[in-house]
């Protein structure tokens, strides 16, 4: 294997392990107010909780996979370093996101801190597009399942 190879690999488990990384401390510091799913009124099409580990766990493969394809070109285009920032404020946006929602309990700041995460997102997948178009379809899983999401938690707010 060379060594053009080798870094990319890195490059790529770096990448694909930081998203994880990130759900997966989010889930730990706020599993113990995840026992609120089960409890609250939950609007139609609800998912079982079986679910939301499983799709994440696909969203965060997806979002490592395109940030490392930007990495990669992030010494050719202003937009790479862009988008990688609006990735990074993603991030730190979806970490809070259950911790405000299960912990907090406050479904109304969740729901307009979702939005919020959406617009990144959405802004991150405009600057991957100007690098590397299929980076950016990557995200579209991602914001599809935000705007679901966004369904859920607003229902969640009316309901209870």
């Amino acid at each position: 294997m060379n060594e053009k190879t080798k870094d990319r690999i890195i490059t790529y488990v770096i990448a694909i392990a930081i998203p994880l990384g990130v759900g997966a401390l989010s889930a730990l510091l706020s599993r113990e107010g995840m026992e609120l799913y089960s409890t609250i009124t939950k609007p139609p099409l609800s998912p079982p909780a079986i679910v939301f580990p499983i799709a994440w766990s696909i969203l965060y493969l997806l979002m490592g996979i395109s940030s490392g394809m930007i990495w990669e070109r992030r010494l050719d285009c202003e937009a790479a370093v862009v988008g990688l920032r609006n990735y990074a404020i993603s991030l730190g946006l979806n970490f809070f996101w259950s911790i405000i929602f299960f912990n907090l309990g406050a479904f109304l700041l969740a729901f307009v801190w979702l939005l919020a995460l959406a617009a990144s997102v959405i802004a991150t997948a405009v600057s991957y597009r100007r690098v590397y178009p299929p980076a950016a379809l990557l995200q579209i899983p991602y914001i599809l399942w935000l705007l679901f999401a966004a369904y859920l938690n607003l229902g969640v707010y009316v309901l209870n």
